[in-house]
């Protein structure tokens, strides 16, 4: 069984930074997507970014693609994602997701493990 936990998340001044950490356990990976979403209250979970495990290939949303990069220590299972030039429409809940075997990587539904989830808050 995958487990997936988030760290990282906080409140921040509008063009502030924060780096969250996804840190997987429980098997090694391979061939998967790792993927952040995120969800703020009355709205649909949203892709954000999202990684090959392999190749290293990135994928953002168009909202963040400039702003936001992802990354990953395959040494500590570990996938990152730096968020620079918040902006008050960031805030929501960020999730991150493994998709395994690959199909996506920016629906969620395609995603087969998913983390709790840490609040990522920024004020104007």
């Amino acid at each position: 069984q995958v487990q997936l936990v988030e760290s990282g998340g906080g409140s921040v001044q509008a063009g502030g930074s924060l780096r969250l950490s996804c840190a997987a356990s429980g098997r090694t990976f391979s061939n998967v997507y790792m993927g952040w979403f995120r969800q703020a209250p009355g709205t649909e979970r949203e892709f954000v970014a999202a990684i090959s495990w392999s190749g290293g290939t990135t994928y953002y949303a168009g909202s963040v693609k400039g702003r936001f990069t992802i990354s990953r220590d395959n040494a500590k299972n570990t996938v990152y994602l730096q968020m620079n030039s918040l902006k008050p429409e960031d805030t929501a809940v960020y999730f991150c997701a493994v998709d395994m075997p690959p199909i996506g990587p920016v629906v969620a539904g395609d995603y087969d493990y998913w983390g709790q989830g840490t609040q990522v808050t920024v004020s104007s």
